[in-house]
This record gives C-alpha cells, sequence and structure tokens, in this order.
C-alpha cells in the first residue's frame, strides 16, 4: 500500500505534561525550515485543486527561467534541522520513506496513472515495505511561483519529481529546478509531444486540458460513449433481455463476478454492454442463445475469493444469517459455479475469462482484443479456452 502522505503530526502533549514518560527515540529525521512560503505551500497542498493563476502572457527563454530558480532556491538548505510549525503542530519527514512529487497543469490523470503503472513494477519490495513509497499529486499547477514552491518542497524531501506541463515554459522552469538542485526528475508528457510534433510537422499548442484557450467539439465519438453509457445502466443485472441483440457485447457470469463495474469501464469506452447474471436453479433469458455468440463473455473466479467477496456483500446489505449462509456458504459457492461451468460448457465459442485477482482495466483488456479479433476476422486460439 502506498501512504498518503510522508508527514507524521506529533501532538506536544509531553511538554504540557512532564510526568509523561519519554518516548522511545526514533530514527533519524530531517526536520525541514519553517517560513511563510512553508506554510503557505501546506495550505495549498490541502487545497491543491483549487483556482488557477493567470497565466502570465509574457513569455521569455531561459535566462529568466535560471533567474526565477536561483531566486525561488535562495533560501533552499537540504540539510535544515528546524521544525515546521503548521496549526500548533510539529511535522516531520522521515528519511526512510521516498517520496515522488507528480505535477500536472491539469487533471493529474496522466500522470498519476504514469506513476502508478510504472511502480506496479516494484510491488515485490513495495508490499513488504522493503522500499517504501509516498507519492504526492499536484493537479492545476500553471504558475510558475507555485511550480517553484512545489519543487522547492521536493527537493527538501530528496523527492522524485514526474511532471506533464503542456506549456514548454513551465516545463522548462521544472527541467532548470530539478538540474540547479539535483533532483530526479521525469518529464512524461514533453518527450513523446515533441516527437508526435516532429512526426505530424505541426507545433503543439503548448495548452493544458481545460484550458480556457481549448476547444472541444461534441463529436460523434461523444454522443456514441453517452449512448453506451445510458444502454449499460439499462440494461444492468439482466434487464430488459429483449435488447441483449442491441448490445456490441454481452457479459454472463455468476453473482460478484464483477459484471457490473466492467460494463461500466466499457460503455465509457463507447461499447453497449448488457450483463447477465447466472444463478443455478433459475433459467436464463432466452435472448442470451439468440444473441451472435461471439458477443457474449463468460466471467469465472476463484470459489474461495468468490465466498469472501459474497460475505462481505451480505454483510453490508444487512441479510439475514439464513439468507446470508445461503449466499456465501461454500457448497453453495462451488455449486453456482459448477452450474456457470456447465453453461460455458454448452455454449463453447464464448470464451470464459478468470477475472480472480485481476483488476477490471485487466479484464476488460483481454474482452477488447477479442473482441477485435474476432471483429476483424483474425484466428482465435482454442474454443472455450480461459484467459
Amino acid at each position: 500500500m502506498l501512504a498518503c502522505s510522508t508527514f507524521n503530526l506529533r501532538a506536544t502533549a509531553t511538554a504540557a505534561n512532564p510526568d509523561i514518560s519519554e518516548p522511545e527515540p526514533q530514527p533519524k529525521v530531517r526536520k525541514l525550515k519553517g517560513s511563510p512560503q512553508l506554510n503557505r505551500w501546506y495550505r495549498a497542498r490541502a487545497l491543491r485543486s483549487g483556482h488557477k493563476l493567470e497565466r502570465p502572457s509574457h513569455r521569455t527563454g531561459a535566462l529568466e527561467v535560471n533567474h526565477l530558480v536561483q531566486r525561488a532556491g535562495e533560501s533552499l538548505s537540504l540539510e535544515s534541522t528546524a521544525t515546521v510549525s503548521d496549526s500548533g503542530h510539529e511535522v516531520e519527514v522521515t528519511t526512510s520513506v521516498k517520496p515522488i512529487y507528480m505535477v500536472s497543469d491539469g487533471t493529474g490523470w496522466t500522470v498519476e496513472h504514469s506513476v502508478n503503472a510504472a511502480l506496479g513494477q516494484f510491488e515485490h519490495c513495495l508490499v513488504d515495505r522493503v522500499c517504501p513509497v509516498n507519492t504526492h499529486l499536484f493537479s492545476g499547477i500553471d504558475d510558475v511561483e507555485r511550480l517553484m514552491e512545489i519543487i522547492k518542497q521536493a527537493a527538501k524531501e530528496g523527492a522524485m519529481l514526474v511532471y506533464t506541463l503542456a506549456d514548454p515554459y513551465m516545463a522548462e522552469s521544472a527541467k532548470q529546478a530539478c538540474k540547479l538542485w539535483g533532483m530526479p526528475s521525469t518529464d512524461i508528457l514533453g518527450p513523446i509531444t515533441e516527437s508526435i510534433a516532429a512526426h505530424l510537422g505541426v507545433s503543439p499548442s503548448g495548452l493544458p486540458r481545460g484550458a480556457s484557450g481549448r476547444n472541444f467539439p461534441l463529436s460523434d465519438e461523444y454522443f456514441r460513449r453517452i449512448e453506451a453509457v445510458e444502454f449499460t445502466i439499462k440494461q444492468d443485472d439482466g434487464a430488459l433481455p429483449q435488447n441483449l441483440c442491441k448490445a456490441d457485447i454481452v457479459l454472463t457470469g455468476v453473482s460478484r463476478t464483477g459484471k457490473t463495474p466492467l460494463s461500466i469501464y466499457l460503455a465509457q469506452k463507447g461499447y453497449k454492454v448488457a450483463n447477465v447474471p447466472i444463478v443455478k436453479g433459475v433459467a436464463l433469458p432466452k435472448g442470451l442463445f439468440e444473441v451472435d455468440p461471439e458477443k457474449v463473455f463468460g466471467l469465472t473466479i476463484n470459489p474461495l475469493v468468490l465466498q469472501t467477496i459474497r460475505k462481505a456483500r451480505a454483510k453490508s446489505l444487512g441479510f439475514s444469517k439464513e439468507a446470508r449462509s445461503n449466499y456465501s456458504e461454500m457448497d453453495y459457492v462451488r455449486q453456482e459455479l459448477e452450474f456457470a461451468r456447465r453453461v460455458f460448457a454448452q455454449n463453447p465459442v464464448w470464451p470464459v475469462i478468470e477475472v480472480t485477482e485481476k483488476a477490471i482495466e485487466e479484464t476488460a483488456a483481454v474482452i477488447l482484443r477479442l473482441y477485435h479479433d474476432r471483429k476483424h476476422k483474425c484466428s482465435m486460439p482454442g474454443i472455450s479456452k480461459r484467459y
């Protein structure tokens, strides 16, 4: 698990009550020097999606960038030993955790998901806290002064900076600041934007998403996605089986295999999705067997995992103990999964996807790959194979 913050607030009750025993020695920490700028930073961090400041209309070259960086760094001290005071509390930063600062001039979606995808390669040490990491996301940063304040704080903590800044001036400012203060940094948006610009022979706009200068016309794709979401919501959990033939994708599986969230995720990508639950002893709708079988995808899951999920779900819904035991009892879970397996075996064209330990995005990727392979008549692997 990634911790949300590097900071630990420590109450000063010991000073007020001398009878309290002295705590055990803590690991060595590096304390930050208090300043009005840092106090503003703490408040801004709590409201990091707040109002945007006006973008400077005048753009200058690298000399001004270096000047801003040097001016912001005049008070920077990586060896500071004082304590930051915020609302009467002391704030300390432990050196045992590696912080990653993520800065974006938009929503931060791109930088956050890029960092999380990369951190997925280090789960072997993150889970065991061998190399703990804290991530901090700062979105809507479109002012150089705010950018410098964040980078200055990142340097004090020995953090890495990862940023997506569409404005070349902002990106250059971040690059120069990190270089001056010896910070590792990665520009996610810049290199690929430059490559595409060279490929297209067109200069990028340099405007972040949501900027007033950008226009997003309502395209046919936009309306197709809206229509897909509306259709998918109406078709949830086996509703309106007469409309199954209108769906692009049909999901089927026992309760709690993730049909609904998977349907909504696919709908947001523009696919009309219907999902049909498989319940032991309940006949499946006739329309399920009349639609194009290449549109239907079966979902299955490990029985132990399914039992755990069902127990939690039954408890949250306030089921009686009798109903709860029937819904989440292992024998019943196995019988229902076996019933679903027989349904899948009788319809061998349906691919069966194992969703145990798969994220929604991973399952969706498998479905879309198979869906488009079939649509474009690509060679399909063995029928009824589990994915």
